[in-house]
């Protein structure tokens, strides 16, 4: 089956405190988006990358390649109000009914050759998939603003991407109207009633958000 992976980046890096975008922040050298997409590639060399931008980012990008001599293929499409219509548009670029398709955040450079293998194999039977890590703080949940009560870790995951999909499934699920509801692909996909299958995540496949996170990346480079 042909393999597509979707990258989305089209954080504005509030959070981390500066002018430039997150996903364009340099990593030792490298701006954070470039080892995002080198990952993928490394998997697979023939897999389609889509890069999902808003317009507004878009000359910036070009010029990035340039200077970093940057030649990875991949088609860049615009970025949407929300991430729902951004991952829509990036499907739009897809033209295989048959063919897998990933979404992945393009904050995420640290994902493992391994967990990128695991999703799209286990898609191919189970159509939808997404990877996941374990809980490993207590977690507490609010009753009311000033009561909270302690709940079973194992009962939860933190879910992380590249979330997979038949490129069928995914296609339909991003043909419904749009809802608050929808904070990744999973939430879309099970909108239609579909299940979502788990494979073990990397716990090094981290969102890099706050400049926490690049000093945790510094050190994982």
């Amino acid at each position: 089956m042909e393999k597509y992976i979707i990258v989305v980046a089209g954080g504005k890096g509030l959070r981390m405190g500066g002018d430039i975008p997150k996903q364009f922040i340099p990593i030792k050298g490298k701006p954070v988006l470039m080892r995002t997409l080198e990952a993928f590639h490394v998997y697979d060399e023939h897999i389609h990358i889509i890069l999902v931008l808003p317009v507004d980012q878009q000359d910036y990008w070009k010029q990035l390649c340039a200077t970093y001599g940057f030649m990875l293929p991949h088609r860049v499409a615009d970025g949407g109000k929300t991430r729902f219509h951004s991952v829509k548009n990036g499907l739009a670029l897809v033209d295989d009914p048959d063919s897998l398709v990933g979404v992945h955040d393009g904050v995420r450079p640290f994902v493992s050759q391994e967990v990128i293998a695991a999703c799209y194999d286990a898609a191919c039977e189970k159509q939808a998939v997404i990877p996941v890590i374990g809980v490993v703080e207590t977690v507490r949940r609010m009753e009311t603003e000033e009561q909270s009560v302690t709940v079973p870790r194992d009962r939860y995951k933190l879910v992380q991407t590249p979330q997979v999909f038949t490129a069928s499934l995914l296609k339909q699920a991003y043909g419904q109207p749009y809802t608050s509801a929808f904070t990744d692909d999973a939430s879309v996909v099970e909108a239609l009633g579909h299940p979502v299958y788990l494979v073990p995540g990397n716990r090094e496949n981290i969102k890099l958000t706050t400049p926490f996170d690049l000093k945790v990346a510094e050190v994982l480079v």
